[in-house]
Order: structure tokens, then sequence, then C-alpha cells
């Protein structure tokens, strides 16, 4: 079973806080397009013959695209690998792309999970993030994919915002769960290079972010949404009960994903990572030429070993030091027993069933506890 991730690299206007690849400039919109179909009948050859059993639109802002545009990659797909009959298609979208109207016509083209992009319902704080939408829109198109019967559905925030107050958060929080969302992803806001939000604050036209606040909501978070029955099932990711994203989980459990478009990843679930050249004109001039533009690399033992920590120790499951042993050695196992000792004595980590897991203290420092326990 495997995986399938589009990137779309558009988007109406950027976001201050966001370094993903993706263009404002949409002139170029179809033959990149064109050539994003070329690159997946062109990788196809290269591909084991699995069962599909997820595909994703990402971005950039997959829903700025005509549904015809959505549905002529997935005719694409459908032609070239093996797809399960049930199927994920994922689409994220942002709320003021979303009508009665484009709901039933990505209804009509087999999407069946949406992943909404509202971010925060403080109207001040989508003007700072430069969001495209307003807290309104965001509230209707929510009732909106309700009423189109769109049952799988996932909304996302952000949390730790020099704006938002713990109080702005907690009232974030408590419309998703009066909406009785099915799905969220709640993200730490990060300065990354190169963002008008690292500029900003570099000009000192923004205040810092305040890591003691974002520990707060942090917090306040898995409060309000373990109370209310949601299953935190990795770091960023709460879920009813039988509403996890299949895809995501994908990632978490080392199964291979093919990435198709500019600045896209593929993994072949062992030992091979590539990914896409960064730059629309490059990429799209490549594949006119017959050429996939991506570069590649063979994992070390070392490296799968650190990248299998880092991605397991964020999940509900943990580490499973069984899974270690069996792939990487006992001498692996009783060195990351030993290194561990120390997380466990300040209550950061559990060893239950042999899973090195996360406390809810822990969880905020997990980047920080991985890296420590990494070869």
């Amino acid at each position: 079973m495997a995986g399938i991730y589009i990137h779309i690299p558009f988007c109406r206007q950027a976001c201050t806080y966001c370094n993903f690849h993706f263009s404002t400039v949409l002139g170029q919109k179809n033959a990149l397009l064109e050539a994003l179909k070329q690159e997946i009948i062109l990788t196809q050859p290269m591909v084991p013959d699995e069962t599909i059993e997820t595909i994703y639109f990402g971005g950039g802002t997959p829903s700025l695209l005509l549904p015809q545009e959505i549905d002529g990659m997935i005719k694409t797909i459908q032609q070239k690998f093996k797809i399960s009959p049930a199927i994920e298609i994922t689409l994220e979208a942002n709320p003021d792309d979303v009508s009665a109207a484009t709901l039933e016509s990505w209804k009509k083209i087999n999407i069946n999970r949406l992943s909404l992009g509202v971010q925060s319902f403080n109207e001040a704080e989508l003007k700072w993030m430069n969001r495209a939408h307003n807290a309104g829109q965001s509230l209707q198109s929510i009732d909106d994919i309700v009423t189109a019967d769109f049952t799988n559905f996932s909304v996302d925030l952000i949390y730790g915002s020099p704006l938002l107050s713990n109080d702005d958060f907690i009232n974030n929080v408590k419309i998703v769960l009066n909406k009785n969302i099915p799905h969220i992803s709640a993200y730490a806001l990060t300065v990354e290079p190169k963002t008008a939000l690292h500029s900003l604050i570099r000009q000192k036209k923004s205040a810092n972010i305040d890591e003691g606040r974002q520990a707060e909501q942090f917090h306040i978070l898995l409060q309000m949404l373990e109370g209310a029955g949601y299953e935190q099932y990795e770091i960023s990711s709460f879920a009813r009960p039988g509403f996890r994203s299949r895809h995501n989980s994908s990632y978490w459990q080392g199964k291979p994903y093919y990435g198709f478009g500019p600045s896209a990843h593929s993994f072949d679930g062992n030992t091979k990572r590539r990914w896409n050249i960064a730059n629309n004109a490059l990429y799209q001039k490549s594949i006119e030429n017959k050429l996939l533009p991506f570069e590649e690399e063979t994992l070390t033992p070392t490296q799968q070993l650190n990248e299998y920590i880092m991605i397991r120790l964020r999940t509900l499951e943990g580490i499973d030091l069984r899974m270690v042993e069996d792939r990487f050695g006992q001498d692996k196992v009783d060195s990351i027993n030993s290194l561990a000792e120390t997380f466990i004595s300040q209550q950061l980590l559990t060893n239950h069933h042999q899973h090195l897991v996360l406390t809810k203290k822990g969880k905020f420092l997990a980047d920080g506890i991985a890296g420590d326990l990494f070869f």
C-alpha cells in the first residue's frame, strides 16, 4: 500500500509565516498542471506494482484549481496506478474557496476528505497573517461542508502567534468543538527564514514568539481536546474515533509515498528518498524535456534509525523498541533505553510495554528529546 502527494504550487497571496514552495503568479498554471500530469506518466514505470490507498492534494492552495483540473490529475493517476476501492482523496481548501457549488463539484470528482485552512477565528490575527479569508467565511465554510454531507474533514488552527492571547485561543478551540469537527490539526507558529514574518521580527515591526505563552496554549489545547474526546494520535493531530488522516498516518508508519509537483518529496518505504526541484519554471522545462527533476539520497542504517525515532516519537504509539531490535539490533535498543532514562526520570517519557511514549509534559519538547535520542 502507498500514498500519492500532489503539490499545487499556487496561492492567491502569501501568508506572513509561510515558507512552503508556491507562486502567486498564475499565468503558467495550465502549463504547469500539464507538466504535473506528465510527471505522473513518466514516473509510473519506476514505481512497484502496488495499490495506492491515499491521494493528497496539498500546496500552495489546491482549492483555487477548477474541479476539472483536479479531476484531470485524479484520472491520470487512475490510468497509471492500481487504486484501492476504499481510497482516501484529500483536498486542502481555504475557506474563501468553499461554497455549495464547489463542494458539490468536489464530491462529483470523488474528493472524500477536506483539510480546511482556517488558522484562526480572530479577525485581527487573520489580517496579521495576511490570510485571504475572514472569520465569517471560515464559519460559513464549515457549515457548508456539513450541509454538503462531507463527513470526513479537518480544520487547521495555529497557536502561539504574537497577537493571540490565551483567551483568544480558548475561543478558537471552543468554536471548533461547538462545530463538532471530526479532525483538528493544530500547529505552533514558527519563524522560518526568508518569510515575511522573519523580516518583520528582524525589523522590530512585529513582536517575536513568546515561547512561554506558546507552551501554555499547547497545554490548553491538550486539555480541551482530550476533555472533548479527541485522540491525539500525533503531536499536531487530533481525531474523533475513526477520523485519523490515513494519508498523514502513512508518513508516520514509514509507508512508501510518491510526490508529484515542484518541491514534492517521495520515499520508497525503505532507503530511497527523493525531492523535486522547488522552482516552477525549471520543473516545467525539465518535464517538457522528458526528464524527472529530482535529487535522490540513499539513507544509511543510522539515518533510517534516527528518522524512525523522530517520526515515531511524535505519535501516540511511540517508539516500538521491538521494531528497533528487529531492524537495527539489540545494541541500539540498549543505547536508546540508556539515553531515555533521564527523560523517564523527568516524567517526559514513559516505557509502556516496550514502547517509548511522550508524556503530556514531554510533548512540547518532542523535537529536542528526539534529537537527544539520535545516533
